[in-house]
């Protein structure tokens, strides 16, 4: 047993032994990188670890996940390949084991500076497949002692099958992805395959002309918005999608969306309120994801409401949490269809051939609302209207005046 270990190498290798068949199941990547940077630092014992990502063609690495993590926001700031440990891996392909951080200049202060995190000392390896990074996984303080060539070899054998199930991960994800997109777009090429082939002939009346170029017009703008929010999706399953947190008052943003949608609501005769529910603290968050997530909900609560109808949003604190309901006097959802209603692509049956959409938009408000640790929630009653909630966690004691 070295003297710089907890317990003894045979048993670090009983225990990677028992988890390699957990990350091979494991095809949810965020889950995946959770439970990697768990047990390297448990392997090799360090206060912490963590996990960058590669994007080979932005030539961008990642901050992913980390074990200490107690900020969700700080998944995918960009670590510059150039003065940083991990790019000097990404570029070089070997282990480092850096038992001073302060006096290696490689060493990247961005990540350790937003964690309020310093490293002291570190272990490194690059991820490999077919000899190249597709990323980089490092321990961090070592709890007694310094790094040794034991805790290498045991970080690098974790490291390989870590590698092999990212890669699962996100060949699942993308076949996933791809194939569900394949099946979205048939419909609105279809429509445009159609209406063109009307447009060229020569006997079709003016008044048809017309109609075949705003089914176009309509078509292109559908598969607009669905190109977009396949992004936002693939960037948000991939952990690519980068946050930046900043302290707001979302009273202030709640009206801003209001306004945005007030003249669409206008002409169906909704009105739509906000109600501040007594004082509201300063949340921190990434505002232009939290601003797409109400509209998002505002525009549903529009779609699906009736002539006439209304709309009120209450946004109050409780406990270390905002909350934000937004009701509708719409048609309700069906139990049935409330359960399934954040999957991607889901479309509520009553209402699929009537009102336009991707099925993408509450997915990825799911996504981004719990990419913050926070949740959302749906209660709905057939016929009477609908209740979105959104509730997020403060993460400062600022408060408004």
């Amino acid at each position: 047993m070295s003297e710089n270990n907890t317990f003894p190498l045979l048993d670090r290798y009983k225990r990677l032994a028992e988890v390699s068949l957990d990350l091979a199941s494991t095809l949810d990547l965020s889950i995946l990188l959770d439970r990697i940077v768990h047990i390297a630092s448990e392997l090799s014992n360090a206060e912490a670890a963590s996990i960058l990502l590669y994007d080979e063609g932005n030539k961008q690495l990642y901050f992913e996940s980390a074990s200490n993590l107690t900020e969700p926001l700080l998944r995918g700031i960009i670590v510059p390949l150039e003065n940083s440990v991990a790019g000097w891996m990404i570029t070089n392909n070997q282990p480092i084991i850096i038992s001073d951080a302060n006096n290696d200049s490689r060493i990247f202060k961005g990540v350790a500076k937003a964690t309020n995190f310093p490293t002291r000392s570190m272990l490194a390896i690059p991820l490999l497949t077919k000899g190249k990074a597709i990323g980089v996984l490092e321990s961090i303080n070592k709890i007694s002692g310094q790094f040794t060539q034991e805790d290498l070899d045991i970080l690098m054998a974790l490291g390989a099958q870590a590698t092999v199930a990212i890669q699962n991960s996100r060949l699942f994800q993308q076949s996933d992805l791809i194939s569900e997109m394949i099946h979205e777009l048939r419909t609105p090429l279809s429509s445009l395959s159609t209406a063109a082939h009307l447009l060229m002939r020569t006997d079709l009346p003016e008044q048809q002309h017309w109609r075949m170029a705003q089914v176009i017009h309509s078509e292109t703008n559908r598969l607009l918005e669905l190109a977009n929010s396949f992004l936002d999706l693939a960037r948000l399953e991939s952990g690519r999608m980068q946050f930046l947190p900043q302290v707001f008052d979302v009273s202030t943003l709640l009206e801003e969306c209001v306004n945005q949608v007030r003249n669409k609501a206008s002409e169906q005769g909704i009105s739509v309120q906000v109600s501040v529910q007594g004082r509201i603290p300063l949340l921190k968050a990434d505002r232009d994801k939290i601003k797409q997530v109400v509209m998002n909900l505002l525009t549903n609560a529009i779609k699906y409401n009736r002539p006439l109808g209304s709309i009120i949003i209450i946004v109050e604190a409780e406990s270390s949490n905002i909350v934000i309901a937004i009701s509708d006097t719409g048609l309700g959802i069906r139990d049935e269809d409330q359960v399934h209603l954040f999957e991607k692509f889901y479309r509520v049956k009553s209402t699929e051939g009537t009102t336009p959409g991707t099925g993408l938009g509450l997915a990825i408000c799911k996504r981004i609302v719990e990419a913050h640790t926070g949740h959302i929630a749906v209660h709905s009653q057939f016929g009477v209207g609908s209740t979105f909630t959104v509730t997020l966690p403060i993460g400062t004691s600022e408060t408004i005046p």
